[in-house]
């Protein structure tokens, strides 16, 4: 049980960092301040809002590594294409005016 109180000194600036930083992490002041204190390394928790960015990334890469993959297949047309560039047909119909 705790029962002793100890009195810090702070700016309001570092009263503010601290309590956002222990909400942050999703604990009280007092824990964030004795977990610090005794060197427990604490993590802070992703917000909605970091974890939606998180998903989209991982969506960004997966797609990437798809077109990769998709050019690296000799057996592909779009990486034959893009292997040969001059050697493409031009498929583009003239205007007529």
């Amino acid at each position: 049980m705790k029962r002793e109180v100890i009195q810090i000194r702070c700016s309001i600036y570092e009263k503010k960092l601290l309590k956002k930083r222990a909400a942050r992490a999703g604990i009280s002041l007092s824990e964030y301040l004795r977990s610090t204190a005794f060197e427990i390394n604490m993590v802070e928790r992703i917000t909605p809002e970091q974890l939606k960015c998180y998903q989209m990334l991982i969506q960004y890469k997966n797609n990437f590594m798809r077109i990769s993959n998709m050019f690296k297949e000799k057996r592909s047309q779009t990486g034959q294409e893009c292997r040969s560039p001059g050697q493409r047909r031009n498929t583009a119909t003239p205007i007529q005016l």
